[in-house]
């Protein structure tokens, strides 16, 4: 790769459209003057949670099991199996004091992304702090951490054998269904409280959260979907969606509620609904969770809490050390849930020593698939098929209708907006051939850049377009298509050939390492799809919309009859833009999926996430788009969900 000139373009684009959100925001907050004021703001805050947060499963029985139990000083910790969806087994420790009698106040602890999941000593620290207090505490697993393999017996597991990236192959195949990973993991924690509350030995009125990092996040969200905590203390994770997405630091798929940045908010705004509840913000002096960041949350929410008449009820604190749960940050949470359930604090102050992880085993073999469990690829499988079934049949019009629905195309016809404008930067010699770029702009300062293959090498500084033209959409990149793919170079000897790059794809590729890059599964092209679903669009869709702009300034420069070839990723685009552009009269995909209904069947699917169209299987699939096609479609050499040829 060797013309890459719009690295930031797509991260500058996003990082100026919020940035102008939150200039808006920040006047709604200094209007807040009344109480009448702070409770609309906060009913604001809330409907963008509720759709965020949707859709909520219905609670069925939790079949809670005992599986054992570790007799300690001044407590017992159990050992509990339960079902938070049918079939779905959650392992968790319950931490409950012997040296006092009950009913005990509550909390609730979130584990943050460690593959030792409840046993990690960090975690089993602050649970035994609090104990040791008085609290009844119960702390759960998350899925691909500790006890919660989904993939154990999965062949070719690589990809997923850290918590992270399973958590975004889960997470983007939910996508399809119109779920929300965020909403999984919240939902599980939602299922231990209602255990939690239901048992004697829990008093009701006092319940706690709290969490770090991955777990710092769940607490955020947890405090954000369920009144009935009482007060929460998430560690290292609360800072801005701005200063995330500045630093570039990528996030896992349930850290990207779909809407809210949209909505206006910031990451604050998901806690402000349950002011003036008392709330602990705890943070790191050398966090990759920008500090700055947890300041100006901790600010936003003290001046609500203010305006309710509780300023004593929001704290923050801010570790001397790095990322992690430290024992400075367990201490200050411990003193500040204390304080708000008058229980002494100095029990929890002394040092802790942590067990070790098999004593903490909940299932036989440490597995909760192998313990009898639904994988989370089984069920969503199984919600699939039940759409599918359900779904009434999309033709046409209406089926039209609906892609630029999901794809949520802003206006792309000439007469709605003009057309785009173009700059012609110096052209390349590619596999023995002169190519002319042109940059155009798409909207605001995004551009998309199209490669035109010379057949007289001196017209390069100029834009004539034939009545007749044959564009090509790369998998990654054009220049490595044109190189290095045979196919590709093989197309239209003899006459003009076109290529694209979208935005985030070729030159605007965000890794300067290039297509090698590309594919990591929690790299920059992950990031800028996650912030597309922040701002509650499909990224996917963006670049189906700077293909279509591209398309109008075809037209507008002559183009009657418009061949669309698209590779990998690009037979998408070539898809969705060529069943949409009445001038595209033959489409030709290559390696591309022929359904994404296999990418909800397989457990690991190699494609990236941006080409998962949110909702999509609710109405429809892509065989229903290529009928819209007809005879102007041709398919060769489709790819499975490993991105591989399909076997005939």
């Amino acid at each position: 790769m060797t013309a890459q000139g719009y690295q930031h373009m797509v991260l500058d684009d996003y990082v100026a459209r919020l940035r102008a959100l939150r200039r808006e925001r920040a006047a709604r907050l200094d209007a807040l003057r009344r109480r009448q004021d702070v409770a609309a703001y906060q009913e604001h805050c809330l409907d963008a949670v509720r759709k965020a947060f949707s859709p909520i499963p219905a609670r069925t029985p939790l079949r809670p099991q005992v599986t054992g139990g570790v007799e300690q000083d001044t407590f017992r910790i159990e050992k509990l199996l339960l079902e938070s969806r049918p079939g779905f087994l959650v392992t968790a420790n319950v931490y409950v004091p012997t040296d006092r009698s009950g009913p005990h106040p509550v909390v609730l602890g979130t584990c943050g992304h460690s593959m030792e999941g409840k046993a990690a000593p960090v975690y089993q620290g602050f649970c035994r702090r609090l104990v040791r207090c008085g609290f009844l505490v119960l702390i759960y697993e998350p899925c691909n951490q500790g006890e919660r393999d989904q993939y154990i017996d999965v062949p070719g597991r690589e990809c997923v054998a850290s918590c992270c990236p399973a958590h975004n192959m889960m997470g983007k195949q939910m996508e399809l269904l119109g779920e929300y990973y965020g909403m999984w993991r919240a939902w599980d924690g939602i299922r231990c409280l209602d255990y939690l509350l239901g048992r004697p030995d829990a008093d009701p009125r006092v319940v706690g959260l709290t969490g770090n990092s991955g777990g710092g996040t769940m607490s955020e969200w947890l405090w954000a979907v369920d009144e009935r905590f009482t007060m929460a203390a998430p560690s290292c994770f609360v800072t801005t969606f701005l200063h995330n997405l500045e630093n570039e630091l990528p996030a896992d798929c349930e850290q990207y509620p779909p809407g809210v940045i949209g909505a206006g908010l910031e990451m604050a705004d998901l806690m402000a609904p349950r002011a003036p509840k008392p709330l602990l913000l705890l943070g790191q002096q050398y966090d990759f969770f920008d500090r700055r960041g947890l300041r100006e949350a901790h600010a936003d929410l003290a001046r609500i809490y203010a305006r309710l008449g509780r300023p004593e009820n929001i704290e923050m604190f801010l570790g001397p050390s790095t990322h992690g749960y430290s024992e400075h940050n367990q201490k200050a949470m411990t003193t500040f849930f204390c304080k708000h359930a008058g229980l002494d604090a100095r029990p929890g102050l002394e040092d802790v020593t942590p067990l070790e992880m098999g004593v903490l085993q909940v299932t036989p073999e440490g597995n909760t698939i192998r313990a009898g469990s639904r994988p989370v690829f089984a069920l969503l499988d199984e919600q699939a098929e039940r759409l599918g079934k359900r779904r009434r049949p999309l033709t046409g019009e209406a089926l039209t209708r609906r892609l630029v629905r999901l794809l949520g195309l802003p206006p792309w016809r000439n007469e709605r907006v003009g057309v785009p404008h173009y700059r012609v930067p110096r052209a390349q010699s590619l596999d023995g051939k002169t190519w002319a770029r042109y940059a155009v702009e798409t909207e605001r300062e995004i551009r998309a850049v199209l490669k035109k293959r010379l057949l007289v090498p001196g017209w390069s500084h100029t834009l004539d377009v034939e009545p007749e033209v044959h564009l090509v959409l790369p998998d990654v990149a054009s220049e490595e298509d044109i190189t290095n793919d045979a196919w590709t170079r093989g197309l239209c000897p003899g006459q003009a050939l076109y290529a694209l790059d979208v935005r985030g794809l070729g030159e605007s590729l965000p890794q300067a390492q290039g297509v090698a890059a590309f594919f990591q599964p929690y790299g920059m092209d992950y990031m800028m799809h996650g912030h597309g679903l922040l701002f509650g669009e499909s990224y996917l869709g963006r670049r189906v919309f700077d293909l279509l702009r591209t398309l109008e300034l075809l037209r507008a420069n002559g183009a009657e009859r418009i061949h669309l070839y698209g590779r990998g990723q690009g037979a998408l685009l070539a898809l969705f833009a060529g069943v949409l552009h009445p001038r595209v009269v033959h489409i030709t995909l290559r390696n591309g999926p022929l359904d994404c209904r296999a990418w909800v069947r397989a457990p690991l699917v190699a494609w990236p996430a941006a080409n998962f169209l949110r909702g999509m299987l609710r109405h429809f699939d892509l065989p229903d788009v290529m009928a819209l096609a007809g005879d102007r479609l041709s398919v060769e050499e489709p790819w499975g969900p490993d991105r591989k040829p399909i076997p005939a």
